[in-house]
């Protein structure tokens, strides 16, 4: 081989040499990743504020909607108190369309904030500001607040009457605990209407009268009557002209809880044996009619309501007044008309 020869060759082997060197170096850089960056330099807090006219007036919507039927709530119980599907559909349609309203706005209208940070201090006073400035700024976006704002107001307005609406169901019907059918000169009849006199009420006996003339359904209108031995009546002095004969009314109605009494004790054999009382059944308060109705047992917070009696030229029983106070289920002003 020549001189030129290999000059030729020796240029060829570096050329070569110089490829395998750069492919080399080539590889090395392709196959290299860059780093990940530091977990605490990924900050993915970001806030937008929604300007959707369409979103606000269908909440605005929403809530007039869940205001009607909350206050149509209050007006089906009202009205038609005994149908429970129209009641059901009125307060559930009130409190369902009331969530959708809410899941509305909190998805269109209101601003859209993610922010992460550390745990650090339970309360800083730099970060309680900027809470405080983050909840000012939260209706940036919506035009129509004073429309929401109001929808809301008369929403809540309605669904809290409508919460407050079956109170009046607790506890029974006390529309007529201070003005009842009895008053001086009403005759006391049976189940059957028929007028009580004197004669027939028996010692030993209790008796269930109704007013002449008077609604037997009213809650003031059950009377218990019964008569007593001389020797078992102890009245207060100014009842003293209220038990003709030995007969004594006294309202059905347990001051307790307003069931109806239906239970009476009297003694078959003295020497052994309790007083007169009466029972009421639903959680057994016990009162003693030949004591004014005084309270002897049980949960009732005061005595039996007293009525006063007499006794007409043709021997039937009347009433010689109204009761002495309010009858029915006790409470702070039950006593007023005592007398």
């Amino acid at each position: 081989m020549d001189e030129n020869g290999r000059q030729r060759g020796s240029r060829l082997a570096k050329v070569m040499t110089a490829l395998v060197t750069a492919r080399t170096i080539w590889r090395a850089r392709g196959d290299r990743h860059p780093e990940p960056p530091e977990r605490d330099q990924i900050d993915p807090s970001e806030r937008t504020v929604p300007s959707n006219a369409r979103a606000e007036k269908l909440v605005a919507l929403l809530l007039f909607v869940a205001a009607a039927l909350a206050f149509g709530f209050t007006a089906v119980y009202v009205i038609a108190s005994s149908n429970n599907q129209l009641l059901g559909l009125t307060l559930g349609g009130a409190l369902a369309v009331l969530a959708a309203a809410c899941i509305v706005a909190g998805k269109f209208v209101v601003p859209q904030e993610t922010h992460v940070e550390d745990r650090g201090s339970l309360l800083v006073e730099e970060q309680a500001e900027e809470v405080a400035t983050m909840i000012e700024e939260g209706g940036e976006g919506i035009s129509r607040r004073k429309l929401i704002a109001g929808a809301g107001g008369l929403a809540g307005v309605a669904v809290v009457t409508a919460a407050a609406t079956p109170v009046a169901s607790l506890g029974p019907k006390l529309s007529g605990i201070h003005d009842t059918p009895w008053h001086e000169g009403v005759r006391l009849l049976d189940d059957a209407g028929r007028p009580y006199t004197a004669s027939e009420i028996q010692v030993g006996t209790f008796y269930t009268a109704l007013p002449e003339g008077g609604d037997p359904e009213h809650f003031g209108a059950g009377l218990l009557v019964v008569r007593l031995a001389p020797d078992q009546i102890h009245l207060p002095a100014a009842r003293a002209s209220w038990a003709p004969r030995g007969i004594l009314a006294y309202s059905k109605i347990c001051p307790h809880a307003g069931c109806a009494i239906s239970l009476y004790r009297y003694p078959t054999y003295g020497p052994t044996s309790l007083g007169p009382a009466f029972t009421c059944p639903c959680h057994y308060s016990t009162f003693s009619p030949g004591e004014g109705g005084r309270l002897l047992f049980g949960p009732a917070g005061r005595a039996l309501p007293q009525l006063p009696l007499m006794i007409d030229a043709n021997d039937f029983v009347r009433a010689a007044g109204p009761f002495h106070e309010d009858i029915g289920p006790s409470w702070w002003s039950v006593h007023r008309g005592q007398t």
